[in-house]
């Protein structure tokens, strides 16, 4: 997705490349395993630093749940990075046979309506004060948000060629390194 829109792309797989970018997307998969390989290589704690630091990071679908500093529904000893003040619950909509697409109104965003796909997605049950509710589904279930350097999405903008987010978190990396 970064990519298509003009931005260069590199993997993050070690502890020393952090310091090599001006932004981190955690992209969907599964957050338990996440978790424990992001221990395990070494890259946990460079990452909250980073965070701390204020490095813009967005987490779509396990990365929401990688950024939230609570998480409802998760196994013995899950961690997260935090950073995220937010409660979000893993697999909030069931399993992957109750995977759904919707229209979502973001006004901040126009027209049209963001197209979202949910799979196995996490959703966010409380909020910070210093969070930002970006968007929520009709029934008021929280699906994005930001807070400063974060954003987070429970469902995934690049499966249907959704850009909008993808462009706010450039320029969200764009405002940090103009700091």
């Amino acid at each position: 997705m970064l990519t298509s829109l003009g931005v260069a792309a590199v993997p993050v797989r070690h502890a020393k490349e952090i310091s090599d970018v001006s932004g981190l997307i955690i992209p969907g998969g599964e957050s338990t395993v996440m978790d424990k390989l992001s221990r395990l290589f070494g890259l946990a704690e460079p990452i909250k630093a980073a965070i701390a630091a204020g490095l813009p990071v967005y987490g779509t679908c396990a990365g929401l749940i990688m950024l939230a500093d609570r998480v409802l529904d998760s196994i013995d000893g899950q961690q997260t990075l935090g950073g995220l003040d937010v409660t979000v619950r893993r697999n909030a909509f069931g399993s992957q046979l109750d995977s759904f697409e919707t229209d979502l109104d973001i006004p901040e965003m126009g027209e049209p309506a963001v197209h979202a796909v949910f799979i196995r997605a996490p959703v966010v049950e409380s909020v910070g004060e210093l969070v930002t509710i970006v968007s929520a589904l009709d029934d008021g279930r929280i699906v994005a948000v930001q807070q400063g350097n974060l954003l987070g999405t429970s469902f995934h903008p690049e499966i249907t060629g959704e850009t909008r987010f993808h462009e706010r978190f450039i320029t969200m990396v764009e405002d940090a390194h103009f700091r």
